[in-house]
């Protein structure tokens, strides 16, 4: 008996201590895992990684930035049928338990003492992947699993289901860089949570376990496999009956790629704007979901997109065939799919689809695959235009494009433009951008060439020019000598400016020389008003003077400036003289949708800050040195006076006004001026616009590379450019009026559209008056400096004369 109370009294010491011990160990273990247990109190303020999205002015998508693909949901918009399945094949008990289900964690403590290695299956609830989701790693051990269930003790404490559910359908990855149930339906079936079928449903639940192998799209097998077993989970909780299991079971996988559709085409804006956001708010811009409204006109930038490709595939095809774009080398026995894969990684270029040649006919005809796989046949007058059959252009392995034809199913031979071109177009009044294209395609080549691209505007510059002179005393109707003349510069070097296409004609108005495009009139009026007071002067349009010529040469525009600063410059005219600034993100929303930033332009007034005052020089024959010569024997006789004006105030109280930069009656005169060159000049072609307030300049730059137009109307200040990105030639006569105009005319005539006619009333201090044949409002100080040119004067001066123009 003795012998058995020892034996007991020691079991018994035995247990205790093994009790005790187990009491520490669980302690210690208990220690070191609440110090890994964060505070969960931060998912109900929860940032999931959102793109940024970028709008036009009426809300339709421009583009998307991010890593990821993601558009949070609230649980309540998320159909009953989705929830459900999710539950049933991740959590049954999703509903009953305290964020650890038992029998999950049985089980999974089974499989850990029956396998020797490799993961564990099951145990985890939707609580727990969502612990494990925002605060741990994939890791796999007992310290991690531990702490997994801690927190998911912790979160069912502080969040309610359906918080928890809402996070986890928000968070989890679903593969192809869809992150969260919305953005899954989307991708793999473009459509939103309440259109999708219960079999697209169990295919997207079944992408959870093997996200990037076992989605859709990568393995359809495999994933078909898994949404049965969650299609029979859902049957076993009796959410769905057997005749839908077996309905949804029989449905085929037709996953594919959906990318979010883009509905106004924008590409050069949308990067604009991304660069801008990021300068802005910092480079994590792209995973805060912000929302930007640009001031971008969906309408009118699908206009200017349809009016640059059809521009420049005019331009191309006066020009012939490019020659074949690129040659692969192809095996004999190459089938289709063979051949489609040499297509990889080059994308379509403004509808230009790129094909491979697989054969050509004896009829002319040529056989193409497609990178789908798909073959397509092009009879031989697919390519009519070249002059040539298909078969004689392409042999087996070339690649060739197509676009569509325009009969339906009907495609025919293309190619890509030997030229570029960019557009802009500003609203005149506040500079608010409403559709730009920075090239051909962006998909080809993103460089944007409305904001990046410095080229010479030639004679599109003049009407700057025109306008310093005008500050200086000159008007329409001064007379000027359109003949030969000659510069040598500090080096002796002759400069002998000529009129393009040679010829002169004497001595004429400033309105014709303008309307013709006369060289050597605008190389004679810099050189009168002087390079330095002009390149100042200029600089008011919103022009760098650095990047302004010091020299004569600025007269026949050889600044090289960018389309959007020549907009700019254009839209002064327009608006009556004041300079607005570009610009194009009119308001920022954060996830909320509130308002962090909304932009509030300057806009222009006419009248503000009028100033009636003459600020050239008094002397009436001599301006800077240029002789006018003596006055005329009668002085020319005042018709009428313009009304004085009373001072304008902007519409809104709080606008802020747009700093004047050129006086207002000098904007006037540039208007009707230009208004003329489409009526009657290098730009008549507008004038199938059928309105008296189109009005603009062309522009062209020695051996063609250059090809302008630049001009305003309605509220719009447009400008077009055309040339090559190598600064080769655009070819024979491609001038401004033949390459850039057909382009603005295409655009303006969608942009002017129901729009009423801009007026061009002589603002206050003008005066109508007969002289030099003609009528003209001119300033009412200068009243008593119209004078006649002196042409004695001009033929005592010899041609070798030499001139320090540099």
């Amino acid at each position: 008996m003795p012998r058995f109370r020892r034996l007991l009294r020691w079991t018994l010491i035995t247990f205790i201590a093994f009790s005790l011990l187990g009491l520490a160990g669980l302690g210690a273990l208990y220690y070191v895992v609440a110090s890994k247990v964060p505070d969960v109190e931060s998912l109900r303020n929860v940032e999931l990684q959102e793109p940024l999205y970028v709008y036009a002015s009426d809300g339709k998508l421009i583009g998307l930035f991010g890593e990821t693909r993601r558009y949070p949901v609230s649980i309540q918009t998320v159909p009953e049928r989705v929830r459900q399945a999710f539950i049933a094949a991740e959590d049954a008990n999703f509903y009953h338990h305290h964020g650890v289900d038992p029998k999950g964690i049985s089980r999974a403590v089974w499989q850990t003492l029956t396998k020797r290695g490799g993961r564990v299956a099951g145990g985890s609830t939707i609580t727990q992947q969502v612990a494990r989701q925002f605060y741990l790693s994939s890791e796999y051990s007992y310290t991690r699993k531990l702490v997994e269930m801690m927190l998911a003790m912790q979160i069912e404490k502080d969040l309610s289901k359906d918080e928890i559910l809402e996070l986890y359908l928000n968070k989890s990855f679903f593969g192809n860089r869809s992150y969260g149930v919305v953005a899954a339906a989307e991708y793999y079936y473009g459509k939103p949570l309440d259109q999708l079928t219960l079999a697209e449903t169990a295919t997207l639940v079944s992408a959870l376990k093997f996200p990037s192998s076992g989605n859709p799209i990568s393995n359809p097998v495999r994933n078909h496999q898994r949404s049965a077993y969650v299609i029979d989970r859902m049957l076993e909780d009796r959410y769905i009956s057997a005749a839908e299991a077996a309905q949804a079971k029989a449905e085929p996988m037709h996953a594919k790629p959906h990318e979010r559709p883009v509905e106004v085409y924008a590409p050069y804006v949308a990067e604009m704007v991304r660069q801008e956001m990021i300068a802005r708010f910092g480079g994590d811009i792209l995973t805060k979901g912000y929302h930007v409204t640009t001031t971008i006109d969906g309408p009118l930038q699908l206009a200017a997109d349809q009016a640059v490709r059809s521009g420049l595939s005019l331009y191309d095809r006066r020009h012939g065939w490019n020659g074949v774009e690129r040659h692969f080398d192809v095996a004999d026995d190459a089938d289709a799919k063979a051949l489609a894969s040499h297509l990889s990684g080059i994308p379509a270029q403004a509808g230009l689809v790129p094909t491979i040649v697989a054969r050509t006919g004896g009829d002319g005809s040529v056989t193409v695959v497609r990178a789908s796989g798909d073959e397509l046949t092009l009879p031989a007058a697919a390519s009519k235009w070249t002059g040539k059959t298909p078969a004689q252009l392409f042999k087996r392995g070339d690649l060739a494009r197509v676009s569509a034809g325009k009969e339906v199913g009907e495609f025919v031979i293309d190619q890509i433009p030997r030229g570029q071109a960019a557009l802009v177009s500003l609203d005149a009044e506040n500079g608010a951008l409403r559709a730009m294209i920075g090239g051909y395609s962006f998909a080809g080549n993103k460089f944007n060439r409305a904001t990046q691209a410095r080229r010479q505007p030639g004679s599109s510059f003049k009407p700057f020019l025109y306008a310093a002179a005008f500050e200086k005393g000159f008007n329409p109707a001064s007379i000027v000598l359109d003949a030969p003349v000659v510069f040598r510069d500090r080096r002796g070097h002759m400069w002998r400016p000529q009129n393009d296409g040679g010829g002169f004609r004497g001595p004429m108005r400033l309105r014709e020389a303008l309307v013709q495009s006369r060289n050597l009139v605008s190389v004679r009026l810099l050189d009168g008003i002087g390079v330095p007071f002009a390149r100042q002067y200029i600089s008011q349009f919103g022009f760098d003077e650095a990047e302004l010529p010091p020299n004569l040469s600025m007269s026949l525009g050889t600044a090289s400036l960018t389309p959007m600063s020549m907009a700019r410059g254009y839209a002064v005219f327009a608006n009556g003289g004041s300079r607005v600034t570009p610009w194009f993100i009119d308001e920022v929303k954060d996830r909320e949708g509130n308002v962090i930033f909304k932009e509030n332009p300057a806009v222009a007034c006419r009248s503000c800050g009028h100033n009636n005052g003459a600020t050239a020089s008094s002397n009436a024959n001599v301006v800077d040195g240029f002789n006018f010569g003596p006055a005329q024997s009668a002085a020319p006789e005042p018709l009428k006076t313009s009304e004085p004006a009373q001072a304008q105030k902007p519409a809104d109280p709080d606008a802020v006004i747009a700093p004047r930069a050129i006086d207002e009656r000098t904007a006037y005169q540039l208007v009707s001026m230009m208004r003329d060159v489409v009526q009657r000049g290098t730009g008549t072609a507008a004038r199938v616009l059928g309105r008296e307030d189109v009005g603009g300049k062309t522009g062209s730059t020695n051996e063609h590379r250059d090809a302008w137009f630049a001009g305003f109307g309605g509220t719009y200040a447009t400008v077009v450019w055309v040339g090559r990105d190598d600064f080769r030639s655009l070819g024979y006569r491609e001038y401004g009026g033949k390459a850039a105009l057909p382009i603005w005319i295409d655009y303006m005539r969608a942009a002017l559209k129901d729009k009423p006619v801009a007026l061009n009333e002589p603002p206050a201090g003008m005066v109508q008056v007969n002289t030099n044949g003609v009528t003209e409002w001119v300033k009412a100080e200068d009243l008593d400096r119209i004078q006649q040119y002196d042409f004695g004067l001009e033929d005592a001066v010899p041609d070798e004369s030499a001139f320090d123009i540099f």
